[in-house]
């Protein structure tokens, strides 16, 4: 295995760890109702924006052809605006494990789509490994039961399943500009096109928001979603896009319900056992299968 895909490799699964974190950190802040699901989407793609565009002044200068802005308008929509906004307003009503779990559904909806939009091969082993940790996820799904009154499960999960569906979209659609350009150049574009798009709906829950009611623990969960899960994740995917394919890259979903479960435990609000032992050896026998480079052919 060659040492760029090897880092391709390190850079997609240190994005599910930060996601698998992101479920709790993002939850606890809606749940307890510092801010509202729509204010949180404005204040992380504002300050994913800023930090886009300030990297960019230091980063080489590429030039984008014009027909290739359409590209990133769309690509904005479902990677940013509906995938965001259903996925923090589905966590107001489900709970961490089960929106990780059901975000388990996008390598299925990606090797779909790039069989048709990208023409990517698929193989028996990936087919293997994608139910393999398919099976893993659903396993674990039968913990994550809520205690909250104002959780409304089905609901919550639903907006969940359209963010996952979303995101599928997002990941072909990136893919083709990822061979194209270098993800500095279209990456501070794509969330300015984002934050037009979330201004109308967030701005309202944004500007009722007590800062001063915030503890410690509640900033620091703020700034970890800025930093880590918007402005890291989504610098780390197209760079890992350029060198896997987006089925590849989709796969690694798998272990954001194992990466939920283990921080929930680290918190203090689940337990182990062996059912959740096995589920998280499936998930990650399941992703070891798809992303098991053949030796004819990447």
């Amino acid at each position: 295995m060659d040492k760029t895909r090897i880092f391709a490799l390190i850079a997609v699964f240190l994005v599910q760890v930060i996601y698998g974190f992101t479920f709790t950190f993002a939850n606890d802040v809606i749940d307890d109702g510092f801010i509202k699901p729509f204010g949180f989407i404005f204040i992380r793609v504002l300050g994913a924006a800023i930090l886009f565009w300030i990297l960019s002044l230091f980063t080489p200068k590429q030039r984008i052809e014009p027909k290739d802005f359409i590209i990133l308008f769309f690509a904005s929509v479902f990677g940013i605006a509906l995938n965001m906004l259903t996925f923090f307003k589905g966590l107001e009503y489900t709970t961490p494990i089960h929106a990780s779990v059901i975000m388990t559904v996008v390598p299925i909806v990606v090797l779909v789509l790039s069989a048709f939009f990208l023409k990517e091969r698929i193989t028996g082993l990936k087919i293997i490994g994608i139910l393999l940790g398919f099976s893993g996820a659903i396993v674990l799904s039968v913990y994550g039961k809520s205690t909250h009154v104002a959780d409304h499960i089905p609901l919550g999960n639903l907006l969940v399943f359209i963010n996952a569906v979303s995101y599928s979209i997002y990941l072909i659609v990136i893919k083709k500009l990822t061979s194209k350009y270098h993800p500095f150049t279209f990456i501070k574009w794509l969330f300015l096109f984002g934050f037009i798009l979330v201004l109308p709906f967030g701005y309202g829950e944004f500007s009722t928001i007590a800062w001063t009611s915030f503890s410690p623990y509640i900033v620091f969960s703020v700034l970890f979603v800025v930093v880590g899960a918007t402005f890291t994740t989504y610098l780390l995917n197209p760079i890992a896009l350029r060198h896997l394919k987006a089925s590849t890259v989709s796969t690694f979903l798998y272990i954001q319900p194992v990466i939920a479960s283990i921080f929930a435990l680290l918190m203090g609000s689940d337990t182990m056992n062996l059912i959740k032992i096995v589920a998280a050896c499936l998930i990650f026998t399941g992703v070891y299968l798809v992303t098991k480079k053949p030796k004819l052919y990447r």
